[in-house]
């Protein structure tokens, strides 16, 4: 990742805005030398995270049974694609494939009925990321109380389902799974859609309660859309002929003030510019690249209060070798 590009100062952005405030300790895992020197980090740490497929690390000799017996206190956080075990545990794959085994890939289609690309690595993040801090910081707690550490398991494409909690409610509980442009928030409601502008931008349009429904409809001029139940479609090919008679930019103003969850969809470069999350300090923190260069640090979703960090820039290839190894006797 330190080579991809747009460079930002010695490393790629993506390298910088990943690794703020880490050290970096370079070790070939297959070298002996090396591999009593990674024990020797292990026997100290509070935390292990590993990315490999299942059984590499027991195959390197930094398995969990193994370093358990030198650190009892370890929480061992193994993150993978498809989990520890299954038949699926070793089958390579990236998050497109997560979401498209989970199901969540195939709810949202294009107008040709072809699944949407997703633009964001949900399974990666919210599926992989996020699970792991959560449990490692629950390992953490509970190791407060007893002592010991944890093994942890987080699969990316098992917490896809999560997100899908009103599928999975309706498909467990009456034998009706969702499909694409069919239900609440797949594209069959008029209250919960995207609809094209005068000037080909969109509108995301999700008037779901009745109150805001009818403040829509009231913006819209079109009180004879108010019963939306007989023919959910019709309705929506109507209320999408009247947004398409009007720009974007008119759009906003007639909605401003009108509590009816309606929004223009920005792009990247319009959100990040928004007054709002400008004034919520959402980019107010810098990240240096090490040569004088300042970018804003991404907005991780951590409280204010934990947000600061003593090294706002990433860390050189191998940099702790040296102090950091030194420090724990290796």
């Amino acid at each position: 990742m330190r080579s991809y590009t747009p460079r930002f100062g010695p490393h790629s952005v993506n390298f910088a805005l990943l690794n703020q405030g880490k050290r970096s300790v370079t070790l070939d895992l297959k070298d002996p030398a090396a591999l009593s020197e990674a024990i020797a980090l292990v026997r100290t740490a509070d935390v292990l995270i590993e990315q490999f497929r299942p059984g590499v690390m027991e195959r390197l000799g930094l398995g969990y049974e193994a370093m358990r017996v030198l650190n009892p206190r370890l929480v061992y956080c193994a993150v993978t694609g498809w989990g520890q075990d299954g038949p699926m545990a070793n089958i390579a794959a990236h998050d497109l494939n997560y979401q498209a085994e989970a199901g969540l890939l195939g709810l949202t289609v294009g107008v040709d009925g072809s699944p949407a690309l997703p633009n964001a690595l949900l399974a990666d993040i919210a599926g992989g990321a996020y699970p792991a801090m959560m449990n490692i910081l629950l390992a953490l707690r509970a190791r407060d109380a007893d002592g010991m550490g944890r093994f942890i398991d987080i699969s990316m494409a098992d917490n896809l389902f999560t997100f899908m909690y009103w599928g999975l409610g309706n498909g467990f509980s009456a034998g009706e799974w969702p499909v694409p442009g069919g239900d609440l928030v797949t594209g069959g409601t008029p209250r919960y859609h995207i609809y094209r502008t005068l000037d080909r931008r969109y509108l995301a349009a999700a008037p779901l309660e009745d109150k805001f429904w009818e403040n829509f409809l009231r913006v819209l001029e079109a009180p004879q859309l108010l019963d939306d139940t007989v023919d959910p479609r019709k309705t929506r090919e109507a209320v999408a002929a009247i947004i398409e008679t009007r720009t974007a930019d008119e759009w906003t103003r007639r909605f401003s003030g009108v509590d009816a969850c309606v929004s223009v969809v920005k792009s990247l470069q319009e959100a990040v510019n928004n007054e709002h999350f400008r004034a919520r300090g959402l980019f107010a923190t810098p990240i240096t690249s090490g040569d004088g260069e300042e970018i804003p640090a991404l907005p991780l979703p951590i409280a204010r209060t934990f947000r600061e960090l003593n090294t706002p820039a990433c860390p050189q290839l191998g940099e702790g070798n040296t102090d950091l190894l030194a420090k724990r006797g290796a």
